[in-house]
């Protein structure tokens, strides 16, 4: 979500690229729903891990800042950081998966999580550029 949000939000402005600690899950279906109604599309979005970054030819070092979102991932950016000169910033983010009965209930924690990020994008890097 965080990807395909700060792309919409702020375009061409800043080069955003997702990354978790595994690779081994595909992009949950409420993920996409949730961020299809503000107009951000997640469908053609694939998880990776930064291990497959680096093998991809992504270097991490031509990046200035690592959000983290949950954390495992902190964790993983601050052994990253060793290594490369790079900013990490935790966002404590409510992980909507496994939560909620229903789908409503669902879909209710993942849009939390989704205006979660939101908000801390805006707080971040200001109002979006691009049309909300």
């Amino acid at each position: 979500m965080a990807e395909g949000l700060m792309k919409k939000f702020y375009g061409q402005r800043a080069y955003a690229q997702s990354a978790g600690v595994r690779n081994d899950m595909e992009i949950d279906g409420f993920s996409i729903a949730v961020c299809q109604e503000i107009g951000v599309e997640l469908s053609r979005h694939r998880a990776r891990s930064f291990e497959e970054m680096r093998e991809w030819g992504d270097d991490l070092s031509g990046f200035d800042l690592i959000v983290a979102l949950s954390p495992a991932s902190q964790r993983m950016a601050l052994e990253l950081t060793r290594y490369y000169h790079l900013d990490v910033e935790y966002w404590p983010i409510l992980d909507p998966t496994g939560l909620g009965e229903s789908r409503e209930a669902k879909l209710a924690a993942y849009r939390q999580s989704r205006d979660q990020i939101r908000a801390r994008m805006i707080a971040r890097f200001g109002p979006p550029t691009e049309p909300r």
